[in-house]
């Protein structure tokens, strides 16, 4: 498991609107048995309530995901599903949610 690497969603109840989770959390806390991730949900399903900077898109295999940061969560690591994706290449723009989120800025 690592930072900014996206999970398929294990959960049958949110996995419709959320198919991925992405992991947010630093490497250095995993030992800890949660992790705090953002969930991700097809960009068609949100293309009207998406603010650009709290909201950033990424093109994925033919799919546009976009990522619900407003919507963090804490889950426990062993119910997270394979890992399909790493984003690492995005984490200007991860990180740029999270302030946003936290900060307003």
């Amino acid at each position: 498991m690592g930072q900014f690497c996206v999970y398929k969603n294990p959960n049958p109840i949110t996995r419709t609107q959320y198919p991925y989770l992405l992991d947010i959390q630093s490497d250095l806390l995993s030992e800890l048995r949660t992790t705090v991730v953002i969930p991700l949900c097809p960009s068609k399903t949100v293309a009207s309530i998406r603010l650009s900077r709290l909201n950033p898109v990424f093109d994925l295999d033919d799919e546009s995901l976009t990522a619900m940061t407003q919507d963090i969560a804490g889950v426990d690591r062993l119910q997270l599903g394979s890992q399909v994706y790493d984003l690492s290449s995005y984490r200007s723009d991860i990180i740029a949610a999270i302030d946003f989120v936290l900060s307003g800025i």
